[in-house]
């Protein structure tokens, strides 16, 4: 009986088990939350937000505790500050907790002023946490049996760069109540940092002296404010005001040192619609020009300044500025001349060019990936099909259409899977099943299967019924088809050049721009087997059928083994030597049950039964290992990483090591990407490459994206990427430099040679 008969029958059951096993490798992976709400992240085509907690005493009476909302910009995009500036809308946190705990306001850091053409804004850029004060109560009393605190929260921000677009999401994380939460310590710390503080201690921001006066023409505040640190005397100055629309925030105005004292001749507003009589600033040193999204050090000092005068008449008050509402009904307009509204996290489309590139760049990764060794078993089984009918040029064609067809619809499939996936919060990227240990383990079963058939230990045939071993013969198009979904199966989560750029724009695309690159990304690995379907000179060449053909099948069985050990070695790097060792003990199971259910006779019967029970008792001894991650793991991990130069990567280590001035180089990269364990292996152990890099004092970091990590995939995001390899250089001061998926020596020198 046809191997491919046994693909066409193993990948249903795979797919089948997959499905149902990916939701509990969701939930074993994703941050923990209720069925009711969502995850503690969700992610936008803009920004990548996550719901943190710090509890280091746990949640008591009179500890501390705090919860925050992190955000991480995309390049260019930012959100607001509470006094958002000429346009904005500030963040807005709605929380739902357990009785006794009661969440403050938001402790709002330092923020930057962003100049938007003849405007100025302020706000957020890179990466920032907003954190809040909880209060418990002393009458919390959460019940002897109850151990954690849901936390649930709706937040709303606006996320801008030349265009604006409202987003908003909901996020539950479930709180210990008894343990320790504090492995976000360091975000808290570091966000405690930037919150402004009062000029004078003890003074909750009053300044004596300190006032605002406003002039004659009631056109100016002329502003003087006493008692700044003496290590901020004789610089320029930022005014944050904390009201909106009183002062011209873009303006350049006046400011100077009087001994102690700073004042400022500052423009108010054609627009003042508001008229305090205490007005209070935030005062920061003056950012320097350029300083981009890299992180804040400057220290902002509050205070509240007396307002003399009398304010002249202001303008009616705007539900929103009309700057912003300019650019929602410009948002608005593009979104109708596409065909509908789109939705908050929706992208706006891409130009022609833009769109042109992607598919031409998908079509080139798909050609590609038939030289992956992932794919070649697969392909090589259907080359021998393929022989079988080198006269019959019809069998040629439908054979050609039906594989066709299985490879595009299934990389539809899986693309319209993993955006739907982003679109209900998850952040997921190209080879997200791979992250799923249970879905290695359904491969490494599948293959295990398909290389004893090639290898001749058995056939279906002989145990199944003669209505269901004939399948392949009445449907040979269904078996072409399913040949084509098995393909798809092991190359999706390999890549290409030319593939990473394509499928990380599909993240800012439309869903149907989106699915056309996916679809040309299955054309382009069917491509070659269509053409040969369709070109009689091609199938004339090819051997003729003969006895070559099962020394031909029991040759494939060594690339399907060598594919099961790969996969057994990725799960290894998931669930540990203990999961590789419960999987590898499974499939023998396996292997025992298909030769003894191949058996005739009695022996059949009383072989069968031993090894059904006997792989009954390896599953429920064996399998829960396979799905389970050691704690001991990420610490081995980094011990691992730091003995060969390697660093492990943490969101915002990059940007603070180029902050130092120094250079960084971040290989991401995953256990089960053949691509990546290629360059490891080779351009990244070259001599050259590391005595280089050592010259330069670079930096090494290594994200690793074998189990689900939403801050990598939120850094691939950033970096216009949706799956690994990536291989990224970060310099100071300059843009951040992509390399290929495929590394070369000469390539990773040039680049180090020019930092």
């Amino acid at each position: 009986m046809s191997s491919r008969l046994i693909s066409r029958l193993a990948v249903t059951i795979f797919l089948i088990a997959a499905s149902a096993l990916w939701t509990s490798a969701n939930a074993q992976f994703g941050n923990k939350s209720s069925a009711a709400g969502g995850g503690s992240v969700v992610t936008t085509p803009h920004v990548r937000a996550e719901l943190l907690a710090h509890a280091p005493q746990g949640v008591a009476p009179g500890q501390p505790v705090w919860l925050g909302l992190s955000i991480t910009h995309q390049p260019e995009w930012h959100t607001y500050w509470k006094n958002p500036g000429d346009s904005g809308l500030p963040t807005e946190l709605a929380w739902t907790l357990p009785a006794g705990l009661d969440a403050g306001e938001i402790a709002w850091p330092l923020p930057k002023k962003i100049p938007i053409g003849t405007l100025a804004n302020y706000g957020y850029e890179g990466t920032v946490l907003l954190p809040v004060p909880v209060t418990v109560a002393s009458t919390f009393a959460p019940g002897a049996l109850v151990r954690d605190a849901t936390i649930r929260l709706r937040a709303s921000w606006l996320v801008c760069r030349k265009e604006c677009i409202p987003e908003e999401g909901e996020f539950t994380l479930q709180l210990p109540i008894q343990s320790t939460t504090a492995l976000h310590g360091a975000a808290f710390d570091a966000a405690a940092q930037t919150q402004p503080r009062p000029v004078l201690a003890g003074t909750g921001g009053i300044v004596p002296d300190s006032q605002a006066q406003i002039a004659d023409d009631g056109k100016a505040l002329s502003v003087s404010v006493h008692g700044l640190p003496v290590a901020l005397r004789g610089k320029a100055l930022d005014l944050f005001p904390e009201t909106s629309e009183v002062i011209d925030n873009a303006a350049q105005w006046p400011q100077a040192w009087n001994g102690s004292v700073w004042t400022a001749q500052i423009p108010l507003s054609a627009q003042r619609s508001a008229s305090p009589s205490l007005m209070p600033v935030v005062l920061a040193e003056q950012a320097a020009p350029g300083h981009g999204s890299g992180p804040d050090t400057r220290t902002g000092y509050r205070a509240e300044l007396k307002v003399l005068g009398t304010w002249p008449q202001g303008a009616s008050v705007a539900a929103i500025s009309p700057a912003l509402e300019a650019a929602l009904k410009a948002n608005a307009a593009n979104a109708a001349q596409s065909g509908g509204a789109a939705a908050p996290v929706a992208g706006s489309g891409a130009s022609s060019l833009t769109l042109t590139a992607a598919l031409l760049g998908a079509l080139l990764g798909g050609l590609i990936l038939n030289l992956m060794p992932c794919v070649f078993p697969v392909l090589a089984i259907k080359v021998v099909g393929f022989t079988r009918h080198a006269h019959n040029r019809r069998a040629h064609r439908i054979s050609g259409l039906a594989y066709t067809a299985g490879v595009v619809l299934s990389f539809m499939l899986l693309g319209a899977l993993m955006l739907g996936l982003r679109a209900a919060g998850e952040a997921v990227g190209w080879g997200f099943q791979l992250q799923s240990p249970a879905v290695v383990a359904s491969l490494a079963a599948l293959f295990t299967l398909i290389a004893l058939n090639l290898a001749g230990v058995f056939e279906f045939g002989h145990f199944l019924p003669s209505s269901v071993a004939s399948l392949q013969a009445r449907h040979p198009v269904a078996d072409s088809f399913l040949t084509g979904v098995l393909a798809v199966a092991v190359a999706s989560p390999c890549t290409a050049p030319f593939m990473g750029a394509s499928l990380g724009l599909t993240a800012t695309l439309p869903a149907p721009q989106a699915l056309a690159v996916f679809a040309a990304l299955g054309l382009g690995l069917a491509l070659p087997y269509l053409a040969a379907s369709l070109v009689p000179a091609v199938a004339r060449a090819l051997p003729r059928p003969g006895a070559w053909m099962e020394t031909f099948r029991r040759l494939m069985a060594f690339p399907m083994f060598a594919t099961v050990v790969w996969l057994v070695w990725v799960l290894g790097q998931q669930s540990g030597i203990d999961g590789a060792g419960a999987l590898l003990i499974l499939l023998v199971g396996l292997s025992l049950v298909v030769w003894a259910l191949s058996l005739a006779g009695r022996a059949r019967v009383w072989m069968a039964s031993v090894s059904l029970a006997a792989m009954a008792l390896l599953v429920w001894a064996f399998a829960p290992h396979v799905t389970q991650i050691p704690a001991a793991q990420s610490a081995t991990a980094s011990t691992q990483a730091l003995a060969d130069g390697w660093q492990p990567w943490a969101p915002g280590a990059a940007e603070q090591i180029v902050a130092s001035g120094r250079p960084v180089f971040v290989d991401f990269t995953a256990a089960w990407c053949v691509t990546c364990q290629y360059n490891k292996k080779t351009t990244l152990a070259d001599a050259g490459v590391l005595a280089d890099l050592e010259a330069k004092n670079v930096a090494l970091l290594r994200a690793d994206w074998t189990r689900r990590d939403p801050a990598i995939t939120a850094a691939l995001a950033a970096l216009g990427r949706s799956g690994v390899p990536v291989y990224v250089f970060y310099r100071p001061g300059q843009p951040p430099v992509v390399l290929t998926e495929v590394l070369s020596v000469d390539e990773v020198r040039a680049t180090i040679a020019q930092l």
